[in-house]
């Protein structure tokens, strides 16, 4: 019996754009996934690879998008119905981008399954279009509705269902996905653990929502990814600019993170399969805390109880100095007030030393003669 591999692409808005990149890398190390699953851009780059574009002519569409082709103000809708407009953006270059990449039909009449994450904003509750049961839809309004970020974009309908961006509940479905997989590469672009240098309230309304949207996702997944139970996961995270959420500037760039990002994640592939529970890849971390920073909030105690204590002061420290941790793991230490916790990738410093040696062989200190 042949094992299955899952792909599932997250939301993130023009983020998003990394998955292409991820897919350019799975083309070039001969992993083919049998199952697609996304939410919002992620259902959207799923749907129209598996529909027959390639990452080359993905990379093409989007590097050729500028933002008239998808954001255009709904003056008219915002003057007339003000508070009750559906949205601050047209719905029709929404709906162009996502005819032009999904032909129409039904999921039942895919090559293979494609599960798209929504929420019925009537119902309250989510509707995974492609599960059995669900797979008379029409891909492009499932597509679409699962990219109607609210407030943004207009509802979809799909069949009898209004619907919405399925990230409002969850940004990643992986836990759905795991039914149908004995693997899983989930490629997470909607989290984000880095502090932004710019502060929010100066650059608009709209950065402002997403990055609350983008604290919201992280929280959604954390709790999930941190006890998976599931089949092994191979977890990318490419690391992205938040600010970009709506912006193009950054396609190229944004591209090649995904490929980067999911070549070293996928390089020991093969060694993850019989794992369940897992989370890859794993890498060893030193963690340490900087006293004279800690205010004894215990907040990092609160949230990694098996990884941080506090003393007789109520300073904190790590229980264990060196730990072993997956892409899910360590959100603590960006939760602390005061950044008094860091945590630095053993792994990769040891990389760096062997390359540096591999380059100058004499050992640091050595005599010449």
């Amino acid at each position: 019996m042949s094992r299955r591999i899952a792909l599932v692409l997250g939301g993130g808005g023009l983020k998003g754009f990394a998955h292409i990149g991820v897919l350019r890398a799975l083309e070039e190390l001969k992993i083919v996934p049998d199952l697609f699953a996304g939410t919002s851009i992620g259902a959207m780059v799923a749907g129209s690879y598996l529909c027959g574009m390639t990452s080359e002519k993905l990379a093409a569409s989007a590097m050729a998008m500028r933002r008239r082709d998808l954001f255009r103000v709904n003056h008219f809708g915002m003057l007339l119905d003000r508070m009750r407009s559906p949205s601050i953006y047209l719905e029709e270059p929404l709906r162009e981008l996502v005819n032009n990449g999904i032909p129409e039909g039904p999921f039942k009449s895919l090559p293979k399954r494609l599960l798209v994450n929504t929420v019925d904003v009537d119902r309250g509750s989510r509707v995974v279009w492609g599960l059995p049961g669900l797979e008379d839809a029409s891909v492009r309004d499932a597509v679409y509705a699962s990219c109607a970020l609210p407030g943004f974009f207009p509802p979809g309908h799909v069949l009898d269902r209004t619907c919405i961006d399925g990230g409002v509940v969850d940004n990643l479905p992986v836990s759905i996905t795991s039914r149908f997989a004995d693997i899983i590469i989930a490629v997470d672009v909607g989290s984000s653990d880095a502090t932004q240098e710019t502060r929010a309230d100066t650059q608009g309304f709209a950065t402002l929502y997403m990055r609350a949207a983008t604290m919201m996702f992280h929280a959604l997944q954390q709790s999930p990814l941190e006890r998976w139970h599931g089949p092994p996961m191979v977890l990318i995270r490419p690391k992205l600019d938040d600010s970009n959420w709506l912006s193009f500037t950054n396609t190229e760039e944004n591209i090649e993170e995904g490929y980067r990002s999911a070549k070293r994640a996928l390089e020991r592939f093969d060694s993850y399969w019989d794992n369940p529970g897992c989370v890859f890849p794993r890498r060893r971390v030193a963690i340490s805390v900087d006293e004279e920073k800690c205010i004894s909030c215990g907040i990092c105690v609160t949230l990694a109880p098996a990884v941080m204590g506090l003393d007789s002061r109520g300073k904190a420290y790590a229980r264990t100095h060196i730990v072993e941790w997956s892409p899910a793991d360590g959100g603590f230490v960006h939760e602390c007030p005061t950044l008094a916790i860091t945590a630095k990738n053993v792994d990769r410093r040891a990389s760096s030393m062997n390359e540096e040696a591999q380059r100058d062989p004499t050992p640091s200190g050595a005599g010449a003669g």
